[in-house]
């Protein structure tokens, strides 16, 4: 690793032109179990160099999996063709990037040698276990099914201007869900987790025990809940739920290559998005939890990773910047290129996004709403660049006078993003991340996390219309 990473600074020292290279190598292990018999059980190693370059204003870009040094000459060739011929049929070209502080050293976040030493006939038993013991829980549970990912990510980023570091980490997933079945009528429940760091970081908040326990009881649960009656009513929003409004309905639309597409967000820094109750951040490490399941300390570019105040009490104060757009609007960079594989260029992505707790316990917050709904357990959903969002949900509790009356199942939450941060008028002080076993999806996967506190706002929601 030292001798690919000299031959690199070598390399970028001696280009006629800017350049980036990128050394990534990911290790994957998969399990999935289904009804007691294992579904999968996969392992892939993926290693090579993508090279970018900057040439009279245009990109070029090439990789390899020959680590050899003709074979990164000659990728860093082909990329320097490429962008000269982009150079010549682009109208608008890239001026000098601009300077900023850039990741020299080792980054490199705890848990990778602890899960790496783990058997994976150790993580296999315990994902046979959880499977078994979540169909065990209840006559009603017909079957279940248990999975498990890790990756192992190894990089190294140079370039010409000054970036040379090599970072590793460790991300891993827990999945489990339940189908209950009771004179014809089916439910199910799901539970994930997913973290940056070591098997046990899995675990912290909720036991193997009480992920299977809890599981099976949401499956059981939801088997004779009525279907919630439509329309627009005062929500409280579980953590996993604000986290998804979080990522989807407004981190996307304030990545700065979506927002000079014209998103929503495009030409309001500055003005009121959202209640003053409201601060909505994206952080490469969040200061208040422990292994993140989008934890990072150097982008793609090797910027260093840091926290973006997006939102702050309701004033829309920044977008997400790559060190293109960061040019283009005259600011730093945020840390918020990244790429999936080797092969892929860097986009511009989240990382940990989320909104800061508040000062009110959720009890307090329930006890003072007089009709409404706590709506948790995401299903995932849509979200488009006007800001406008429907997200699904599992389970959805109602609250009248201050109390939790019954359980609804099969819920969407729907609005735009800004308007329904506009009516926040309650944030609570519990807070957590609770989407680090998701996957978002932008031409290119990226691992990512988001959550919050609890938050009440007025939205709509959809069962059953009446």
């Amino acid at each position: 690793m030292t001798d690919l990473k000299s031959r690199m600074e070598k390399m970028a020292l001696n280009s006629p032109h800017w350049v980036e290279l990128r050394y990534h190598r990911r290790q994957s292990q998969a399990l999935s179990v289904q009804k007691g018999l294992v579904k999968q059980a996969r392992s892939s190693v993926t290693a090579g160099v993508g090279i970018r370059v900057l040439v009279d204003g245009a990109w070029g870009f090439s990789s390899t999996s020959d680590l050899t040094e003709n074979a990164l000459e000659r990728a860093l060739k082909q990329a320097i063709e490429c962008g000269r011929s982009l150079s010549q049929m682009k109208k608008a070209t890239l001026g000098k990037l601009p300077a900023v502080k850039l990741a020299r050293g080792d980054f490199k976040l705890p848990g990778y040698d602890t899960l790496q030493a783990m058997s994976l006939e150790q993580k296999l038993q315990a994902v046979l276990q959880a499977e078994e013991k979540t169909r065990g829980k209840s006559g009603s549970i017909q079957s279940a099914s248990c999975g498990y990912q890790e990756l192992f990510e190894d990089k190294i980023v140079v370039t010409s201007d000054g970036a040379s570091a090599f970072s590793q980490l460790a991300r891993n997933e827990f999945r489990l869900s339940a189908v209950a079945e009771k004179q014809g009528e089916k439910s199910e429940g799901h539970r994930t987790i997913g973290k940056t760091g070591t098997w046990e970081c899995l675990f912290e908040r909720e036991s193997i025990d009480k992920m299977t326990e809890a599981t099976a009881k949401l499956a059981v649960d939801l088997l004779q809940a009525p279907k919630v009656p439509g329309g627009t009513a005062t929500l409280i929003l579980s953590p996993a739920m604000v986290g998804l409004l979080s990522h989807e309905a407004i981190g996307h639309t304030v990545e700065a290559d979506f927002v000079l597409s014209g998103s929503v967000a495009a030409g309001k820094l500055g003005q009121r998005v959202a209640s003053p109750l409201v601060t909505l951040c994206d952080s490469g490490k969040v200061p208040q939890v422990v292994n993140g399941g989008g934890d990072l300390l150097v982008d793609d570019e090797g910027v260093l990773a840091g926290n973006t105040t997006i939102i702050k009490d309701g004033i829309l104060s920044s977008y997400l910047h790559n060190r293109e757009s960061a040019a283009h609007f005259g600011v730093e960079p945020t840390g918020s290129a990244r790429a999936w594989l080797y092969h892929d260029e860097p986009l511009i992505r989240m990382r940990n996004t989320y909104i800061l707790p508040g000062t009110q316990s959720l009890d307090e917050i329930i006890a003072s709403t007089e009709d409404g709904y706590l709506v948790d357990c995401p299903l995932g959903g849509q979200a488009d660049a006007t800001g406008e969002f429907m997200f699904g949900a599992q389970k959805v509790l109602r609250i009248e006078k201050g109390k939790v009356t019954g359980i609804f199942r099969g819920a969407t939450i729907s609005g735009q993003a800004f308007q329904v941060l506009s009516t926040v008028d309650a944030v609570s002080k519990e807070f957590q991340l609770d989407l680090g076993a998701g996957y978002c999806g932008k031409g290119q996967p990226a691992k990512v996390d988001a959550g919050g506190p609890f938050i009440r706002c007025r939205a709509t929601i959809g069962g059953v219309q009446g």
